[in-house]
């Protein structure tokens, strides 16, 4: 399933590559629908172009794993929300100008959610958006990379997904560093 209620604009096509010229005006999942539909015809997509919020939470139910790549911290707030409820593993990756991130959260299994790493949104202040401070084009290909792998590990079993672990690569140095991150007692979501 894709949630979005986004449309293509031309400013995406730079770093969303699931989306082309002759898509633009249509909205996103109907677009990453049928560029997955091209791809492989045998796979069943759910297309639901809707804002995911508390009144919407539901379009969650139901899934083995969830991604998230939103690039707000209330939705993803809220995606972890709904996961930690459901009991559903989470790969979440972010990204910011030269900059992402990538971890597995899935606190019914004794792992850290999102809110033990990130308690608080940050002030209004302190963060910029993607449209305001940029994005190195092929970022976003890097992470979502990445977490395709972390999915895929997840559901094989294969390796060591990245469980109470965050990597951190930084694109502009050519680093990736990965930090131990703690499941916290006193988390609002999963504590």
């Amino acid at each position: 399933g894709i949630i979005d209620d986004d449309r293509v604009e031309l400013s995406n096509l730079q770093r969303q590559i699931i989306h082309a010229e002759g898509r633009i005006g249509h909205t996103k999942t109907g677009s990453a629908v049928h560029a997955l539909g091209e791809l492989n015809s045998h796979v069943r997509i759910r297309d639901e172009c809707k804002l995911l919020a508390a009144d919407t939470a539901f379009l969650l139910n139901g899934y083995d794993l969830v991604f998230d790549g939103s690039d707000s911290f209330r939705t993803r707030m809220l995606v972890n929300e709904i996961c930690v409820g459901n009991g559903t593993p989470l790969v979440s990756g972010a990204i910011s100008q030269w900059e992402g991130q990538v971890s597995v959260f899935h606190p019914s299994a004794g792992h850290p959610c999102y809110a033990c790493v990130f308690p608080e949104p940050p002030g209004e202040d302190s963060v910029v958006t993607c449209a305001e401070a940029g994005v190195i084009g092929a970022l976003p290909g890097v992470i979502g990379s990445i977490m395709a792998v972390e999915g895929i590990k997840f559901i094989a079993g294969a390796g060591e997904p990245m469980l109470g672990r965050m990597m951190i690569y930084d694109a502009l140095w050519g680093e990736c560093r990965t930090m131990i991150i703690g499941k916290r007692t006193d988390c609002s979501v999963c504590g």
